[in-house]
């Protein structure tokens, strides 16, 4: 059966992957986490774009492990800051993952910012590398604007200040089936469904 590594320890992201391999009804796909391989030096995410680490992380899986590997960056961007905190969103508050002093951060950079300039979107590249060389990168995005203050309870990152474009609510408040219905990552990943078939059926 063909393998595909996907270079991350998130078990959430490989559920979210599954969904959407099912959803196509692609068949005969194993799906590895990084935790189901022999570790491996792993680069620093170092690149100026989404799409730059996405790459690194998936040419790093291909180079240990010779197997076809899928990587994801994402984040989000804000108006009102032209962009940021972008690639920086996971240590906006300087050290890597604290969601809430993140959140904090960021309500505090928009506090005078009215209404119609706190838009933004959380952004995901996804980049699929296959021991041939071969590299498809796409990019999925899910517009909305930043709240006045946390919602809700579910999702992680940024979902509490997050308020998506058709809903009355966070994202943060949404089921894990609502909101992988039209993230941005499940929209990355929608995108890679064709190159995601041929590789089943190699």
């Amino acid at each position: 059966m063909p393998e595909l590594l996907v270079a991350s320890r998130n078990a959430k992201k490989l559920k979210e992957l599954r969904r959407v391999l099912d959803d196509a009804g692609i068949e005969g796909l194993s799906l590895l986490s990084l935790g189901d391989v022999p570790p491996f030096p792993e680069s620093p995410e170092s690149g100026a774009t989404f799409a730059d680490n996405a790459l690194i992380k998936a040419r790093d899986g291909v180079a240990a492990t010779g197997i076809a590997c899928l990587a994801d960056d994402s984040g989000i961007e804000v108006d009102a800051l032209n962009g940021m905190p972008g690639v920086l969103s996971a240590r906006w508050s300087g050290t890597h993952g604290q969601d809430q002093a993140n959140n904090e951060l960021l309500l505090g950079q928009l506090g005078d910012v009215p209404e119609e300039r706190r838009g933004g979107r959380f952004v995901s590249v996804c980049a699929l590398v296959l021991p041939d060389g071969s590299e498809t990168i796409v990019r999925g995005e899910w517009p909305g604007r930043i709240a006045r203050a946390p919602r809700g309870a579910g999702g992680f990152g940024y979902d509490p200040i997050f308020l998506p474009d058709g809903f009355d609510c966070a994202a943060a408040e949404l089921t894990p089936e609502q909101k992988n219905a039209v993230s941005h990552r499940g929209n990355a990943l929608r995108q890679l469904i064709p190159a995601l078939r041929a590789l089943a059926s190699s």
